[in-house]
């Protein structure tokens, strides 16, 4: 209909136009000659005044000895002697004459007589046939239903490659054994060798699974065909599979190439666990690429990627060898890859030479890629705030905090108590983890409402952690506990501040206990078994593979570690009340406290045990 009233639009516009256009053709003939009647040509003719008579077709022009020029209309199909004759001309006048008679072309004669009539036929046959192309466009689209649309690149100018790829070093080794099959599939060929059909890309989301996806492709210059899982699932049944089956012949008519399918998880969850049974149309879809795979031809170079970041929650049957038997995973980047995947990121933002992007990777802990991506473009949004040329460390620390945390806000006012109690809190926080062994430097300390967050304090890590002993989880706990502690001490009281803290303690004393078994009094194994709701892709509930009395233990444990928690924070808040006010008075006064600042007051801290 949209397009009905568009067509109908343009119509009209060219009509108007056209109607235009012929309506004002008269403005490119501002000096017509005088028209005149038979009397005045007559008297003109016998008076000796006409120098020339030009005939065309049905109009006399006259010239007269002054120059001047008239016009006498007379019908198209009689001669100009006749016409004399009848008006009873001198014919003795007409010696001295200069007659001449044009002829009428036959392309004039056609347009004169056919244009009139063919332009609005010409607009009515337009109308209707590019009415008749909008339904059959809509009956063609409607055929071409089942047919996968995927996103096709391929011959792009710049093609994404490893180099544009940063870090992921162990993931780009798997991939390059692909690359060589698609550029040189006879070397292995000739050995027998069969290359994986299928693989797998595992990893956090923003880890750049898509990235390396297309740059296999760019690496061995072939097509590379782009859908998401969800396009292939319809309200219809069988179009999944439909879609499926049109995706892999057209990929296989520009062999070699690669299919990548992004979030495989929305079509190969395991079978048997959806509303529809072994009839859902999703478990068709799934069925239908399982085929697909297995239909291969050894030397049909079409290599599957897939990408996904719930492993978990797949079908067996796409993981075993003939399928996707090659699982890349990819972890989310330490140090050294996050500082590379910064300069990938700034290579076209004018930072200036005072950023250390090295120092912006060490504040970045648990960034992927995508975050760091987004780290620079905001600090390039700051800037541009600013009104600034280039990008400095002020926007990029400040970019860190808002993609952590969220942006501040400036507008919410606190009151005087209010400022208070949240200084004491933060003060707390940071005190405490300054003067535990295995917790992260204090970077930052602030008061300023950022995100969610009344303040906060930031820590950061001297170094990539793999593996985290229950020391450091403990401590963890007494540094969430600090603020209320810190609240409790100065005021006597505690405030809703404190609420997320010690949800956070409760979670890892938790953790602690159930999923990686650090309890003594419980021994040494893990407490619960979690269940996904397939088709909803969350978590439904917790299995309970353990007693009433031995949950009653759990929570006594939880309870014994936060108590444990508490005595060490409570300690090192006691005998460092002096610091903790002083670092209380500071932030009430400017509000934020860098590393430097916050250690010229408690000192540098202290090295580990």
């Amino acid at each position: 209909m949209k397009k009905l009233i568009t067509n109908f639009l343009i119509f009209f516009a060219v009509f108007l136009v056209l109607a235009a256009i012929f309506s004002s053709s008269g403005a490119f003939n501002q000096d017509k000659p005088e028209k005149k009647g038979f009397n005045f040509l007559i008297s003109s003719i016998n008076s000796g005044e006409i120098s020339q008579i030009e005939v065309d077709g049905s109009e006399v022009l006259l010239t007269n000895s002054q120059g001047d020029d008239f016009v006498v209309k007379k019908e198209a199909s009689q001669p100009l002697s006749a016409l004399l004759d009848n008006l009873g001309v001198d014919k003795e006048k007409l010696v001295n004459i200069d007659i001449v008679i044009k002829d009428q072309s036959t392309l004039d004669f056609w347009l004169m007589s056919i244009l009139p009539f063919l332009i609005p036929f010409l607009l009515v046959a337009g109308f209707i046939y590019f009415m008749m192309r909008g339904a059959q466009g809509a009956n063609s689209r409607a055929m071409m239903f089942g047919q996968a649309q995927p996103k096709e690149a391929i011959k792009e100018k710049n093609p994404v490659t490893f180099k544009d790829v940063a870090g992921a070093k162990e993931a780009k080794e798997e991939l390059q054994e692909i690359v060589e099959f698609l550029r040189f599939p006879k070397k292995f060929h000739e050995l027998g060798a069969t290359i994986p059909k299928g693989v797998l890309l595992l990893g956090s989301p923003g880890t750049g699974k898509t990235l390396l996806a297309r740059s296999v492709s760019g690496e061995a210059k072939v097509p590379f065909f782009h859908i998401s899982g969800s396009e292939f699932v319809e309200m219809f049944v069988g179009v999944g599979a439909s879609r499926v089956r049109s995706l892999f012949q057209k990929a296989k008519k520009s062999s070699p190439c690669i299919i990548f399918i992004d979030e495989i998880d929305a079509v190969g969850r395991k079978r048997g666990a959806g509303l529809g049974g072994s009839h859902d149309e999703r478990e068709q879809t799934l069925n239908q690429i399982l085929v697909e795979m297995d239909g291969f031809d050894k030397h049909d170079n079409v290599i599957i990627i897939a990408a996904t970041n719930r492993p978990d929650v797949l079908d067996p049957a796409l993981l075993r060898p003939g399928r996707f038997d090659r699982q890349v995973v990819i972890d989310q980047p330490d140090i050294a890859d996050r500082e590379a995947i910064l300069k990938v990121h700034a290579r076209k933002k004018p930072l200036a030479s005072s950023v250390n992007l090295r120092s912006i990777a060490e504040r970045t802990p648990g960034f992927s890629g995508a975050d760091l991506a987004n780290l620079l473009n905001e600090g390039a949004i700051l800037a541009a705030r600013k009104n600034k040329k280039e990008i400095n460390n002020e926007e990029l620390f400040e970019a860190v905090e808002k993609v952590m945390i969220g942006p501040e806000r400036k507008s919410r006012v606190l009151s005087v108590k209010e400022k208070k109690i949240t200084a004491f809190h933060e003060a707390g926080h940071a005190v405490v983890a300054h003067f535990l062994p295995n917790t992260d430097p204090v970077q930052k300390i602030s008061i300023i409402a950022r995100g969610h967050a009344g303040g906060y304090t930031l820590k950061v890590p001297t170094e990539d952690k793999h593996m985290h002993p229950k020391a450091e989880f403990v401590e963890e706990i007494s540094v969430l506990l600090a603020g209320y502690l810190a609240e409790k001490k100065i005021f006597k009281e505690v405030t809703t501040g404190a609420t997320s803290d010690l949800r956070r303690a409760t979670v890892i004393a938790r953790k602690l206990i159930t999923d990686y078994g650090m309890s003594e009094a419980l021994g040494l194994r893990t407490f619960g078994e979690k269940e996904d709701m397939i088709f909803l892709g969350r978590e439904i509930h917790e299995q309970r593979d353990y007693s009433e009395k031995i949950a009653e233990k759990i929570d006594e444990e939880i309870s014994r570690i936060i108590s444990k928690a508490r005595k060490q924070a409570e300690q090192i808040l006691d005998e460092k009340e002096g610091l903790l006010r002083e670092v209380s008075k500071t932030l009430i006064d400017k509000e934020t406290l860098e590393k430097e600042e916050f250690e010229s007051i408690v000192g540098k801290k202290p090295g580990k045990k």
